[in-house]
């Protein structure tokens, strides 16, 4: 196969799409025209797509693009995912760059979206444009699925996925954001790890509220419902669930083992063995490491109160929390309730999601990803993992078998920190690297 020419200009047509705010919790005070802006500026700037391909739009927010292969649709299409819509900015956050500017320096693009979601979204439209221009027909039906509210649960993406499932089509294989191509993965292992979401945590979000006698500050009962919800997640800790080891980060573990140096390659073999021990020294490191293995429970706003002499009524605290794989959404509430032991405290499920299931490390549709990874990264070990994430695929993982979850971009430990966070922003060498990457997939379907 011979090297592609890649059509120049990447990094300023995604500077293009940073420069709309598509920020999804944000659609009431934005209103709608950043994100039909956003579909208007892709049917600019890839006019080939939207003549071969055919679009249908699925809620406000979503957009199926279908690319008819040689195959029957029966065969089960590819279906490539990613969300063009961004999470809030703190505006008094100290970026480099203004986060809604799309500025390119030194070889980088930055602002908001640049990792999450547009820079993985904007190389399967390149990928795309580029083979329709060498006049190329796949295999497979190639589908892209483009959520605009993936940050707020996904409902465009859902109706995209309900609509392959009503009508019984099941996809042979569906590639959405969530891994990517990093360095030096865990201690003792060296090199690039193309890292490949094969299943992904739950979600549950729950509302913890209780109610205690009001009054003046200055003599409190000996239980208030401030205090009555503070003890409730004091107990929430990071006990509160066992560990758990999935056949992925067994899968994970022994790769590293035979990538690893010093003490590092017994090590990873033996945690490969024994999934009960790797449950428990993760658990034992915290952090990252620990959330692969165990449901993690995360405070994340709490209310009450409207004087500082006044005790209130009235408490509340919202906690998210991400299920380990295997676990479910109604054992993880009935969990938490235990846990609280407060039958004061009234737990309200607010959204939740069950864990997806583990998709294969060792057959055809993982084969096919492994082979695009070393057509792009070449020196890059092709590794399974859980994505601790949510993400649009679990919508398709509820009905096909084969749905999998990696951006074919570098990112380096900055970067990732930089997603949802300050400062996000992506290698222009990366992204040609990403483009090569989704060509690959294409083109070597069957």
């Amino acid at each position: 196969m011979t090297e592609p020419t890649l059509r120049p200009g990447i990094a300023e047509r995604l500077s293009l799409m940073i420069r709309l705010p598509t920020v999804s919790a944000e659609l009431a005070q934005r209103g709608m025209g950043p994100f039909e802006d956003f579909v208007a500026l892709i049917r600019e700037l890839y006019p080939r797509v939207h003549e071969h391909l055919e679009l249908t739009r699925h809620t406000d927010l979503g957009l199926l693009f279908r690319w008819r292969g040689r195959r029957t649709a029966a065969d089960g299409p590819l279906v490539l995912m990613a969300h063009y819509d961004v999470v809030p900015v703190d505006e008094s956050d100290p970026w480099t760059y203004p986060p809604f500017e799309g500025r390119i320096a030194d070889g980088w693009v930055y602002g908001r979206g640049t990792l999450d979601d547009k820079g993985p979204l904007i190389v399967i439209l390149e990928a795309v444009e580029s083979l329709l221009a060498e006049g190329f027909q796949p295999a497979r039906d190639v589908c892209l699925s483009f959520g605009g509210n993936e940050e707020t649960y996904g409902a465009a993406a859902r109706e995209i996925a309900a609509s392959f499932r009503d009508s019984g089509e099941i996809p042979w294989l569906v590639v959405d954001e969530g891994g990517a191509v990093i360095d030096a993965p865990l201690p003792f292992v060296t090199g690039d790890a193309a890292m490949i979401g094969v299943a992904e945590k739950g979600v549950l979000t729950v509302t913890l509220s209780a109610r205690g006698e009001g009054g003046h500050a200055s003599a409190p009962p000996p239980m208030t419902a401030v205090r009555r919800i503070a003890r409730a997640l004091y107990r929430l800790n990071a006990r509160t669930f066992p560990p758990r080891t999935p056949k992925a980060v067994s899968g994970m573990l022994r790769v590293f083992a035979a990538r690893a140096n010093g003490p590092g390659r017994p090590l990873y073999r033996i945690l490969a063995a024994w999934p009960w021990l790797a449950g428990r020294v993760f658990a034992r490191m915290g952090g990252e490491t620990a959330a692969f293995v165990r449901t993690t429970v995360a405070a994340t706003m709490t209310s009450g109160g409207t004087a500082v002499n006044v005790l209130p009524s009235q408490a509340g605290a919202t906690v998210n929390l991400r299920l380990a794989i295997g676990e479910t959404v109604a054992g993880t509430v009935t969990r938490v309730r235990r846990r609280i032991a407060d039958d004061a405290v009234t737990v309200t499920v607010d959204e939740g999601d069950d864990p997806s299931p583990e998709s294969a490390s060792d057959g055809a549709p993982f084969a096919l990803l492994a082979a695009a990874v070393h057509a792009s990264y070449p020196e890059a070990a092709v590794v399974p993992y859980i994505m601790m994430q949510a993400s649009d695929a679990r919508h398709f993982h509820r009905f096909s078998p084969a749905v999998y979850r990696f951006a074919p971009l570098r990112m380096s430990a900055a970067q990732r920190a930089g997603i949802h966070g300050v400062d996000e922003r992506v290698e222009v060498a990366s992204l040609e690297q990403g483009v090569l990457f989704h060509r690959a997939l294409i083109q070597r379907l069957e």
